[in-house]
């Protein structure tokens, strides 16, 4: 069998990595350069950090410090935030228990086909600072910008988003401190954490998934107990009570417009699961660390999100008048179904633990955006496709400029001041609830195209070290599913769940995001004057990374030996 080394354009030398001019990677350097500097200039602590890394500044200056336990954490448990522990109590509102564990069955096969796809070219070309790229290098360049600059506006527009819940879940214990304050506390806690670089953002998500996690499988202990009727006495769930509520008051609501409208909710909640792809460019070992880390994103979607909802659709009734969260069912967390569970429970202090989880999950999401919003700008810099002030990276290994113009946006929360501000808000999810949509079509289709001219320039399936579990058709599908996905929201936002039709603000309130990015898509056509790219036009050797074949077939061949059973769980789980 030949390797990828025998057929690709890559030298022999061990260790080393290609620098062509456009997709570059050299984390050997990087942790070399890393290792020269003293402690307080490693971890940013002093002002010689700041200043600008010798080494020509390029993407992949990035920090390398990142381990595989923190690429576990960040796949299965990264971006459970406030989608998933509020927002899921609107969407079993509007839609009902069924809709509410269909929905986001459907969104979850998508991201185990995308995260996989993802995982299969991230391993074959390691590119720092954003997988948008690959959309860029397989699909369109034009589109690539596209992509690259609708993620950065997806987590610029997330930032304040989450501080505003932040500051909304400390009003579930006193009222007596503005929202204003809290905002400015939880703002200034996520530029400390970015203060420490890619280490303070690993080490912040791996401790935050670990008690997200943890408290995620004692609601589900609990919420076995509670449905069987183990409750205390005198609470809603001191009899069984099983599946009685997809009887009364049923398992559907407002019917097929229901139905449709919980799929912008369910890709909210599953926004950033694709950051482990960006940060796999930044650990020490990504060829061993992040397959493992990708098959993780299986149980996140079954046990955590499905198996979780499937208990709030048991133990919460949609017509409860507690679900519709005011004005705004995402920053509410009084309308959150898993603190509503210990309320009804009457599980004292159980509420205010759940709130303390969504607190922490929702500052760990913040952490998120600014991490990905700034590798994804410095990479855009980089590539060209943005000013290149951007591209300014310290001492210390930090995309500076970038991360500072992400944290530029945190300001927003204080809209929530205003009488206006829930207007305001409606606006920035209108811009960020799809804008993850267009992101995983195009690692599918940059997955499919990829594998096209693999095939088509003599390459085997052979040669490639970590392959997607649904191979091509599992891009097939997930791309699909992103299609039906978009079109089902496009039903409802003309045709809204209250019935009638919308008028053009609540229009474009529900499906800002397509505009937004064919401006950027024409905006990047412009600026490139490049289009849709042929299949021989892509190039699949540049890049490439040099991979350890020996332990890879020795691998291999231990698997060939196992049992059926054994391959499949090797294959799919571990």
């Amino acid at each position: 069998m030949s390797s990828s080394e025998e057929k690709g354009p890559l030298p022999v030398t061990p260790e080393k990595e290609v620098p062509p001019p456009q997709f570059t990677h050299g984390g050997d350097a990087i942790n070399q350069h890393r290792d020269q500097e003293d402690f307080w200039t490693r971890n940013g602590l002093n002002l010689k950090s700041f200043q600008r890394r010798g080494d020509g500044a390029a993407i992949d200056s990035l920090d390398r410090t990142m381990k595989g336990r923190h690429l576990h954490m960040i796949a299965i448990g990264g971006s459970i935030g406030a989608g998933f522990f509020v927002g899921s109590g609107k969407a079993l509102a509007t839609g009902g228990p069924a809709t509410l564990l269909i929905d986001f069955s459907i969104i979850g096969i998508m991201m185990f086909n995308t995260v996989y796809a993802l995982g299969e070219l991230a391993v074959m070309f390691p590119v720092s600072g954003g997988f948008y790229t690959y959309s860029t290098r397989f699909i369109d360049p034009s589109w690539g910008f596209a992509m690259g600059w609708n993620y950065v506006m997806q987590w610029s527009i997330v930032l304040p988003l989450e501080l505003t819940v932040c500051g909304i879940t400390i009003e579930y214990w006193t009222k007596d401190v503005n929202v204003a304050v809290w905002i400015t506390v939880f703002m200034f806690a996520i530029i400390f954490v970015n203060v420490f670089g890619t280490l303070g953002y690993a080490e912040e998500e791996f401790w935050s998934s670990v008690l997200k996690l943890g408290a995620t499988v004692v609601f589900m202990i609990i919420a076995v107990v509670l449905v069987c009727g183990g409750g205390p006495k005198d609470s809603a769930y001191d009899e069984y009570s099983g599946g009685k509520l997809w009887q009364d008051p049923g398992a559907f609501a407002n019917g097929f417009r229901g139905f449709c409208s919980v799929f912008v909710t369910a890709a909210f909640s599953f926004s950033g699961t694709e950051l482990v792809g960006l940060a796999a460019a930044e650990a020490r070992n990504p060829v061993k660390s992040l397959p493992g880390a990708i098959k993780q994103v299986f149980w996140r979607i079954t046990l955590f999100y499905i198996l979780g909802l499937t208990f709030i659709g048991l133990l919460i009734r949609h017509d409860d008048d507690r679900l519709l969260g005011g004005d705004n069912p995402y920053i509410n967390v009084d309308a959150s179904p898993f603190v509503l569970v210990g309320l009804d429970a009457k599980l004292y202090g159980y509420d205010s633990f759940m709130n303390v989880i969504i607190l922490v999950s929702v500052l760990s999401i913040g952490v998120s955006s600014v991490y990905g919003g700034s590798r994804t700008l410095t990479a855009l810099s980089q590539q060209g496709y943005a000013p290149k002030i951007f591209s300014y990276i310290d001492r210390s290994g930090r995309p500076l400029i970038s991360v500072l113009f992400v944290c530029a946006f945190g300001p927003l929360a204080y809209v929530n001041l205003s009488t206006s501000g829930v207007v305001v808000f409606d606006w920035l999810l209108a811009l960020s609830g799809l804008a993850a949509l267009f992101t995983w079509g195009s690692i599918c289709l940059a997955h499919i195209r990829f594998r096209k001219a693999w095939a088509l320039q003599g390459h085997t399936l052979d040669e490639i070290p970590f392959k997607a579990a649904g191979g091509v058709y599992g891009s097939y599908l997930g791309l699909l599913l992103v299609i039906l996905v978009l079109i089902a929201q496009l039903f409802v936002a003309i045709c809204p769940v209250g019935g009638g039709f919308n008028d053009v603000e609540g229009f474009f309130k529900s499906y800002l995001a397509l505009p937004v990015v064919i401006v950027f898509w024409i905006g990047g056509f412009i600026w490139k004057r490049t289009g849709w790219l042929r299949t021989d036009q892509i190039d699949v050797d540049t890049g490439r990374r040099e991979l350890p074949w020996d332990e890879i077939n020795e691998y291999r061949e231990r698997l060939a030996q196992m049992p059926a059973w054994k391959r499949v769980l090797h294959t799919v789980f571990v």
